[in-house]
């Protein structure tokens, strides 16, 4: 059993966090907002953060309403990933849980999800994959901009996916995106790694915007400056992922 008053969270003692869990099983919205405040505020992790792992992972197996449980959990575990929580050893248990986590968020993808639904389970799953750059960035693709700098000119380049089209440009501030030229989209079979994996789900469960926009996203785009033609996924994760964090060996490296 967990003394939850010797926890803290972003409010101070836990103590409140077991009467919380109890009210959101039933989707009490106001409790399920008071938990995502004291749990995960502003992507702040606490040792009650930690602590509702198991938890949030037993409500999502139990009950045919957990999907919150799964977003709350899926923004921890990308917390989580952050390298300055000061919990290494502790983060370091809850490896399995992540991992049921991660089986449970997958197991419920399902064929005719709203896009909404189905786009939080993707971001969970990203987290609970140790992804916590896509997990955050991942997008609906009704409206996407993504920021990158051309590898080669060092041009800063906005990459639009969305119903204003999909194109790279020049942003200007007075005269908006100038420059356009249409994206080079990856087709299915030339996807590799998080881009393939993403696709092949949504593609299945007939997500088709999300797949059309992943094959943009992981595709290709001409620098409006230079010319030159780059990957857009590849420059946007190698400018902005935090660095890998591996928690078993982690745990390792600490104890000796």
């Amino acid at each position: 059993m967990i003394d939850w008053s010797t926890l803290h969270d972003a409010y101070g003692s836990a103590a409140a966090i077991p009467g919380l869990l109890e009210r959101a099983v039933d989707r009490d919205q106001d409790a399920i907002k008071r938990l995502w405040g004291r749990l995960c505020h502003q992507g702040t992790i606490s040792s009650a953060s930690i602590a509702v792992l198991p938890r949030l992972a037993d409500i999502a197996e139990t009950t045919a309403s957990g999907d919150w449980a799964l977003s709350l959990a899926g923004a921890i575990a990308g917390g989580l990933l952050q390298d300055h929580h000061g919990a290494d050893e502790e983060v370091a248990r809850q490896e399995r849980t992540l991992a049921r986590l991660r089986d449970l968020a997958t197991a419920r993808l399902a064929p005719g999800q709203d896009s909404r639904t189905y786009l939080g389970l993707l971001q969970a799953i990203l987290a609970f994959d140790r992804r916590p750059l896509w997990s955050e960035t991942l997008d609906d693709f009704t409206d996407s901009f993504y920021d990158v700098a051309c590898p080669h000119c060092h041009a800063a380049v906005t990459i639009a996916i969305g119903g204003y089209g999909c194109y790279s440009s020049i942003r200007d501030w007075d005269l908006g995106d100038v420059h356009r030229i249409p994206l080079r989209p990856a087709t299915a079979d030339t996807l590799t790694d998080v881009g393939r994996m993403l696709h092949e789900m949504a593609e299945r469960d007939g997500q088709t915007t999300l797949a059309w926009g992943l094959t943009h996203l992981f595709g290709r785009a001409e620098c409006p400056r230079c010319g030159s033609v780059f990957g857009i996924a590849s420059e946007y994760e190698a400018a902005n992922a935090p660095a890998s964090w591996d928690f078993a060996r982690r745990h390792t490296t600490d104890t000796l």
